[in-house]
């Protein structure tokens, strides 16, 4: 390796370097000043180095009951949509590798189709309202249940399953939904983790639908919350007075950011070896 590669190298590292530091530090910021103690950040708003740490920001927060409902709704519409989402895109994405259904390419032409044209969102809020699910948990569930872009990955993850497994179920006596359920899913456990991060991701930072189609304040996704907490220009009006004349609405800020975050953070690491293996599905084999 000759000098101008080596320079190269460095500058390359370099770049990428800065580049981490620069995606990392607002996190790591946003985590230290949460646990700031509220006098010391009075008087020392931007530090990185407190000298004295507390969890009151996190207490008062915990004191909000709409806080603590939105977080509740969103860890359930997380594990619920996640689950729904995954068996219809898993069960949709089956049928239509399969060459023997019915029907199969106009469904395919349907999919693609809306992947091109969105109806817009008045009629999907139209829907939903005729369907009578405004302001209930599922408003917040059926929108995500199955994306176009997912089925098709998919679809193409299940034709590449040999024949022969299927053949084997049915002569055990299986019908295609045994065949699917004892055979096809749990050879695909790889893939629906992938799957599931995509949509528990999607699921955890649901924002637009519970702006659109959520009114009361005991289903408002934490999404929602934390924006509403971050636009204000003061804490919550459900905390206490005397509490906010003592700490400050940015620490507070600061804590609910991390509490959003944190969940997907510590689920990531179990599901990472399977992201890669989501994201190449489809790709150019051989």
């Amino acid at each position: 390796m000759d000098r101008s590669s080596r320079w190269l190298d460095v500058f390359i590292y370099v770049v990428l370097f800065l580049f981490s530091l620069c995606t990392v530090l607002p996190f790591i910021y946003i985590t230290i000043v949460s646990f700031t103690d509220p006098h010391e950040y009075i008087t020392t708003p931007v530090m990185l180095f407190p000298k004295s740490w507390s969890l009151a920001s996190y207490r008062y927060i915990m004191s909000s009951g709409q806080f603590t409902s939105s977080f509740f709704i969103t860890t359930m519409l997380t594990i619920v949509g996640t689950v729904c989402a995954l068996l219809t895109t898993a069960g949709l994405a089956y049928g239509l590798s399969r060459k023997r259904l019915k029907g199969r390419n106009f469904i395919l032409t349907a999919i693609l189709f809306t992947m091109l044209f969105n109806p817009g969102i008045i009629p999907n809020y139209l829907l939903i309202k005729s369907l009578g699910l405004l302001n209930s948990f599922w408003a917040l569930v059926l929108p995500g249940l199955a994306t176009p872009f997912y089925v098709l990955l998919m679809k193409s993850f299940f034709q590449d399953v040999p024949a022969e497994l299927e053949e084997s179920g049915t002569i055990d006596g299986c019908s295609d939904i045994g065949i699917f359920f004892r055979i096809i899913l749990p050879i695909s456990l790889p893939v629906i983790a992938a799957f599931s991060l995509f949509y528990g991701v999607g699921y955890w930072n649901t924002y637009f639908n519970g702006v659109l189609y959520i009114n009361k304040d005991t289903l408002r996704p934490l999404q929602v919350v934390l924006q509403q907490m971050l636009a204000a220009s003061s804490t919550p009006a459900d905390f206490s007075e005397a509490s906010a004349s003592v700490i400050p609405a940015d620490t507070v800020k600061m804590a609910a950011v991390v509490i959003a975050a944190v969940p997907i953070v510590m689920v990531y690491p179990f599901l990472q070896k399977y992201f890669l293996k989501g994201l190449t599905l489809g790709s150019v084999k051989g």
